[in-house]
């Protein structure tokens, strides 16, 4: 109905006013009617009438219009609020469940989000962007976008040589040969036991790459310039090659395990910086002699102090490329392999900064790239009492950590062990919050079975499930009069195309979130008053439980959560 409203005003104002108008047609409180426009006061000025005079005169025309689909229209602080007839708020409820956005119909999206380093573990953070960027990828799908996700992550680089350089200490105290055969021994224990493996090396690395001792350092940098030598040749036959390859293989069966056990889409492509850094060094070289980038102290850098930013470096003196340019062959590639409309990184709020210059140095030679990207960053998890992360010192908090702590708190609520509710809790705990700021996660509200929850909506779920499980009705609703509860309902269910629109302009999957909940309190309220099975009113209040249940069920969906029919 509210395309026929908005057409309604348009007409009616122009047959009045000769004026052309793209009126905002919005949702009031319940309580004051279905919809509502603010027309009159934006007409106000340019007509030169009070906007009590212009509400009042289109009242008459706008309900002619409509006819039997409103129940009525009134001036209400010279806001038009308009009541639907209860068939024209069924039918926009039925329309709620076949709604099908197409705001990037055929156009190339492509998501990159979670970008986990190989030879480290995956912590929080990762789970978190890993579970928002897989949703914000939905509603790009849902809108008719075809999307490709993508993964990016450091294969090359110093945090790869301080875990080598760790790795050869350990298990070979500096000999490559004897550290090679450690590692096939551990070719038979689990990935997690693998990742876990190397995560320690690496904080082992750190703190010797970190000590007053040059002699790490010096050997780190040096096996840094070998790894990058290695997988620019392809090389696989010397001892420090085989551990390299070896271990890296670990760690990307590790990352695909973790996404299958989270219940997330697979990603269409991972992008290793050994990859993205030969592209970004081309450009760099390429743009050098234009002026973009600048040779300094034998390094190549892009000063941005001019456009207020500041200067980063893009290849280092020792002619290794830095992340500036990693980053930079990564949006090359990108859009080499899918010439995307629209390219959407989703990170830390860490790197803003650091992304702006990247960006703005791309923009003086390829601005319709830049134009077409957008970063979105997020703040850090933290758990509930202050817990923080940190990898590089060996205090950080592990995704797998913060799943098994959930499904031990999951199974202290429920006696059950249930990984569906358990996945749910976290993933809606993410993403029930505005993308943006830190986040306080805490296990054990996660998994209430009360209050705004995951697993409060997946029992809201089942319960309608249950509730048409029992139903033997087979009528068709003989009328459309609903009582105040049923109409409630209804009205909500039909709200669900304006939340989506709202998650998928405004790239923020809290909108989904907040419409569920208050859509589950919605019909607690109507279960609570009106009972369904075997009563006069069965045969709308059946088709009212179908429709919430499609919905929730729907809304579930866009946040990768299960809508199981029992729990």
């Amino acid at each position: 109905m509210k395309d026929q409203i908005k057409k309604a005003i348009i007409n009616e104002v122009f047959k009045q006013y000769k004026v052309t108008v793209d009126p905002e047609i919005t949702r009031p409180d319940e309580k004051y009617g279905d919809y509502t426009t603010n027309i009159s006061f934006s007409l106000a000025g340019q007509l030169h009438k009070s906007p009590k005079e212009i509400a009042d005169s289109l009242i008459d025309g706008i309900k002619y219009s409509l006819n039997t689909n409103i129940q009525e229209i009134k001036n209400v602080s010279n806001f038009l609020n308009i009541k639907l007839s209860d068939k024209a708020l069924l039918q926009d409820a039925s329309l709620a469940l076949s709604y099908q956005p197409d705001y990037y119909r055929d156009q190339v999206i492509v998501c990159e989000y979670s970008d986990p380093n190989p030879f480290k573990v995956l912590h929080v953070g990762h789970l978190y962007t890993s579970i928002v960027g897989n949703a914000i990828a939905n509603l790009f799908e849902v809108a008719q976008g075809k999307v490709i996700r993508a993964n990016f992550g450091g294969d090359v680089g110093r945090h790869v040589a301080i875990n080598i350089w760790a790795i050869l200490q350990y298990a070979g105290q500096g000999n490559r040969e004897e550290a090679k055969s450690a590692i096939s021994e551990l070719e038979e224990e689990s990935l997690d036991v693998k990742a876990a493996w190397l995560a320690s090396r690496y904080v082992e690395g750190t703190k010797a790459f970190e000590s007053d001792d040059p002699k790490p350092k010096e050997e780190i940098m040096q096996l840094n310039k070998e790894i990058y030598k290695i997988v620019e040749d392809n090389e696989h036959e010397s001892s420090l090659a085989k551990i390299y390859w070896q271990c890296r293989e670990w760690s990307y069966d590790y990352f695909k395990q973790f996404y299958d056990d989270i219940e997330i889409t697979p990603f269409d492509k991972y992008y290793p910086e050994s990859e993205t850094a030969p592209i970004g060094v081309k450009t760099v070289n390429e743009h050098l002699n234009d002026g973009v980038y600048e040779k300094s102290d034998g390094a190549i850098v892009f000063k941005g102090e001019k456009y207020g930013l500041h200067t980063r470096v893009f290849i280092t003196s020792q002619g290794l490329p830095s992340y500036e340019a990693k980053d930079l062959g990564l949006i090359m590639t990108k859009y080499r392999d899918y010439t995307f409309d629209k390219s959407v990184i989703i990170t830390g709020n860490e790197i803003t900064d650091y992304m702006r210059v990247v960006m703005k140095s791309i923009e003086q030679f390829n601005p319709k790239l830049v134009k077409a990207s957008t970063h979105l960053t997020h703040g850090m998890v933290k758990m509930a009492g202050g817990v923080k992360m940190s990898s590089r010192k060996g205090n950080g908090l592990s995704a797998i950590s913060v799943i098994e702590n959930t499904a031990k708190i999951n199974l202290e609520n429920t006696n059950k062990e249930n990984m569906d509710t358990t996945l749910g809790a976290i993933k809606y705990a993410f993403l029930k919050q505005r993308l943006g700021p830190d986040l306080i996660y805490d296990p054990v509200e996660s998994v209430s079975l009360v209050g705004n929850s995951g697993p409060y909506l997946q029992y809201a779920y089942a319960r309608a499930r249950s509730i048409l499980g029992k139903s033997k009705n087979t009528k068709t609703p003989e009328n459309y009069d609903l009582d105040a509860n049923e109409r409630s309902l209804s009205r909500k269910i039909s709200e669900y195309p304006d939340y989506l629109d709202k998650s998928i302009n405004e790239i923020m999957p809290h909108h989904i979130c907040t419409y569920l909940y208050e859509l589950a309190q919605v019909f607690n309220k109507f279960y609570e008053n009106s009972r369904v099975i075997d009563d006069p009113r069965e045969p709308i209040r059946i088709k009212l439980v179908e429709q919430y249940s499609q919905i929730l069920k729907k809304g579930l969906s866009l946040l990768s959560i299960s809508a199981p029919n029992q729990v």
